[in-house]
């Protein structure tokens, strides 16, 4: 499988080398770029980059131009931007593969909760192609967002990386018992203590004694 992705990656670049000067006619600055996209394109035929989100599709387009010249790798998409009805549909298909919402949420997300429909996530191969994004895509603001998703990638602020993709609604489930909610709409990670949350009669807590206002006389 290495030989084979090896070998892939020399004959996309040995093609996209002669497309350089005709990008070039076309946009003297973004060469090399363009080249890089067009074999890509090639490579991956049925990648479809269409709905993304501008700042979403360009740093993918971007990071993905540095890995094809820098370091030989390609990285392809599998699925970028679905509309809430393909996004539902997926859903619940693996709903009624795994037998349940919740077994399912660990793979899929509802269309309403998905970044595929905000144009926001990619799927990704090769898996070398992840590696290398999960490696360097944090300066195009690209994260991997979920353990047991290698190929799943979202444009975004540095987030904590998930075990799975349903952890995001629990982690938010179990902080609303203490007062905890989501701040920003979109950054499922981020908790805050509630303004309104009920006060349960603890006090807090003060490393030094002096500095809790009841052991002033």
């Amino acid at each position: 499988m290495a030989i084979k992705a090896h070998v892939l990656a020399t004959v996309t670049r040995l093609v996209a080398m002669p497309l350089v000067p005709i990008a070039f006619c076309r946009a003297p600055g973004r060469a090399r770029f363009l080249a890089c996209q067009w074999a890509l394109g090639l490579r991956f035929p049925a990648e479809d980059l269409r709905g993304l989100m501008p700042d979403a599709l360009a740093a993918f387009t971007h990071a993905r131009a540095e890995a094809f010249w820098r370091d030989g790798q390609l990285i392809g998409l599998t699925s970028g931007y679905r509309d809430a009805a393909e996004q539902h549909r997926i859903f619940t298909e693996q709903v009624r593969r795994t037998g349940s919402v919740s077994a399912a949420r660990r793979r899929v997300l509802p269309a309403e909760e998905s970044g595929h429909v905000r144009g926001l996530a990619l799927d990704v191969r090769p898996a070398e192609g992840a590696r290398w994004l999960d490696q360097h895509g944090g300066r195009y603001g690209l994260y991997r967002v979920y353990d047991n998703e290698w190929w799943h990638f979202e444009h975004t602020v540095e987030p904590v990386r998930l075990p799975h993709p349903d952890a995001a609604a629990r982690l938010s489930e179990h902080g609303a018992a203490y007062g905890l909610g989501q701040i920003y709409g979109n950054e499922s990670w981020h908790d805050e203590l509630r303004p309104d949350a009920v006060d349960d009669g603890c006090q807090p807590m003060y490393a030094d004694p002096a500095e809790d206002p009841r052991m002033r006389l």
